[in-house]
């Protein structure tokens, strides 16, 4: 029987083994690129949040009272485009110049130091030290020295020392969420999703400089997060806590921080532990064992019973909370999909991965103004509450790239070292 009742089972190779799919694949990536490059340089500073053509959101997102340059579209479009640098894409490099130079002179806080959440033309706009932006601050410092910037060194060493020395609590092997200016704490809240993705860009600062402690503090937060309390949590991830760590069940806040548990998340940490495992030596065989089981849990109780796609939200006995569909977890279920598949094979993987590309294909990529559309309602119908335009590259690349790297390293990586495989 097929994989929750499909009619169609995986027939022969792989999809990643098909050099049609692969080129489908760069033609994706190519289109997301076209989007983003022609409208996101601001030229005051910064780049623009794009609307649903792809031209420049005047306040940023969200809407703001004046212009504003959130700090981890900063980042994670220094990210994307260094990718691109590295594909041969004329025209990259300016972008990544562009942002670094706003990430030093724009958000960088001169006087007490780390890096503003948002920025306006006329300095921050909130001076928070919010842990989520300083972990894209890594990757995007990260992804500067991969392609060569010269101010990539001076990056990559600030915030290495923010996070190693302001944010990092040794005693729980996890970061500290969030500051006011001066570094005063904001709150005793300790979030997932902050450490989720400073596991993801230790790999990548561990990848371009070879320092172990990147690597050592990455496998202490998936020890802590997944293999102490979400496999003793039913393997339903939480994504809020006290400052002791222990889980705030009851956490609901905004859909930043909502209530109850975040499927796309699920998904991430599936890939993001193998790559974990990978670069570890394969020395941690549990984080293999538990990407195989979040990945089947979040298809089990994360895909929509009408229509398809992964819920936004699930309580505590796996039942869906907030119906919504987001493109970024079926982003980040293509490449857990493709990432176990090339570890642990079986047409349950492949299944998976060809059911959700098939389902973004028809749902969520936008063939008409470009991009993906960011946000489904329960009917399917694409709405814009809290998400305005599409302000997101990071995601929808992520997905039409890592099935073409080798499944042993970030997406820069694997350009650097074996370039696009076709």
């Amino acid at each position: 029987m097929p994989p929750n009742g499909d009619l169609c089972t995986p027939q022969g190779p792989r999809w990643v083994e098909q050099s049609s799919h692969r080129h489908w694949l760069i033609a994706e990536a190519t289109r997301l690129f076209d989007f983003y490059q022609a409208g996101s340089i601001d030229p005051r500073g910064g780049y623009f949040d794009l609307d649903d053509r792809g031209e420049p959101l005047p306040t940023g997102w969200p809407p703001a009272p004046e212009p504003t340059r959130n700090l981890f579209n900063t980042t994670r479009l220094i990210y994307c485009f260094a990718i691109g640098h590295l594909m041969g894409r004329p025209g990259a490099s300016r972008i990544v110049d562009h942002g670094v130079e706003f990430m030093l002179k724009g958000h960088r806080d001169r006087e007490h130091g780390g890096y503003h959440w948002a920025t306006g033309h006329n300095g921050p706009t909130n001076s928070a030290k919010v842990a989520y932006g300083h972990a894209f601050t890594l990757l995007a410092a990260a992804s500067a020295k991969a392609v060569g910037h010269p101010d990539a060194d001076e990056l990559l060493e600030d915030i290495t020392d923010i996070l190693f020395n302001r944010f990092w609590e040794e005693e729980h092997g996890a970061i500290h969420e969030d500051f006011h200016a001066d570094w005063t704490p904001v709150e005793t809240y300790r979030g997932q999703n902050s450490n989720m993705h400073l596991t993801e860009a230790l790999m990548a600062a561990h990848e371009v400089t070879g320092d172990g402690e990147y690597l050592r503090k990455a496998e202490r937060i998936a020890a802590l997060l997944i293999q102490k309390i979400t496999a003793n949590n039913n393997w339903r991830l939480p994504e809020h806590f006290r400052s002791d760590w222990s889980i705030d069940f009851d956490y609901d806040r905004d859909v930043f921080r909502p209530f109850g548990s975040t499927i796309g998340h699920w998904l991430e940490w599936s890939r993001l532990l193998l790559q974990l495992w990978v670069v570890s030596g394969s020395e941690h065989d549990w984080m293999k064992d538990a990407a195989r089981t979040m990945f089947r849990q979040a298809t089990e109780e994360g895909w929509a019973d009408n229509g398809g796609g992964f819920y936004f939200t699930v309580g505590w006995d796996g039942s869906p909370v907030d119906r919504d569909r987001y493109w970024w977890p079926c982003t980040e279920g293509i490449g857990a999909a493709y990432w176990l598949g090339e570890h642990l094979g079986g047409d349950f993987h492949e299944f998976w991965y060809r059911r959700v590309w098939d389902w973004c294909e028809t749902h969520l990529i936008d063939r008409e103004l470009g991009s993906w559309h960011h946000q489904l309602n329960d009917e399917l119908v694409p709405v814009t509450d809290p998400w305005f335009g599409k302000p997101d590259l990071y995601h929808s690349l992520q997905a039409a790239l890592i099935p073409l790297m080798p499944a042993s390293g970030s997406i820069i990586n694997g350009l650097k070292t074996s370039g696009i495989r076709i």
